[in-house]
């Protein structure tokens, strides 16, 4: 790659480190290319991006668009390494790559920043096992609503005691 053409990748991939509300290094040693446009597909699907580019120009963009150190360190940035951007759902992409990973092997996590937060290896993990955003939201509604619905069966149970005891009354008399 020539000189010029790296200065133009770092200044393009520089703006999008800043507006991503997910940034994910994954070592992809062993990711094939069909698996690799497959997976790049399925990042596709939740709004993010996988690309790689060498070490030396992440660490070069990483620092211009004002990464934390812990994330830029030489032990995050060697080997072969994937960088994930989005700019939605910060967790959808975790998710895709910890289910592809599950799968397949590969790829393996190195770290993150996650809506701003340094993430670990341990935690990137974690998030994937989460459940996603609309099973969560319905788990909460289901939460609040289930009081609701306890209160309504207790009020129509005695609805229900107060119909036959009438009914019982209008027969006897």
């Amino acid at each position: 790659m020539l000189k010029q053409q790296k200065i133009d990748l770092v200044t393009k991939l520089t703006p999008k480190l800043k507006s991503s509300t997910s940034i994910v290094f994954v070592n992809f040693a062993g990711l094939s290319v069909t698996l690799q446009q497959k997976l790049k597909k399925e990042l596709k699907k939740v709004g993010s991006d996988m690309t790689v580019i060498k070490n030396t120009l992440i660490k070069r963009s990483g620092k211009e668009a004002g990464i934390t150190e812990d994330v830029l360190t030489d032990e995050v940035l060697s080997g072969q390494t994937a960088l994930i951007l989005t700019e939605g759902d910060s967790v959808a992409p975790i998710q895709v790559i910890g289910k592809f990973s599950k799968e397949n092997n590969v790829p393996q996590f190195k770290v993150g920043i996650v809506d701003g937060n340094f993430t670990d290896k341990e935690g990137l993990i974690k998030i994937s096992t989460l459940p996603t955003k609309d099973v969560l939201f319905g788990q909460v509604v289901g939460s609040l609503m289930s009081p609701s619905y306890g209160l309504v069966s207790v009020l129509q149970g005695n609805l229900q005691k107060l119909i036959f005891i009438l009914k019982e009354v209008s027969t006897r008399g």
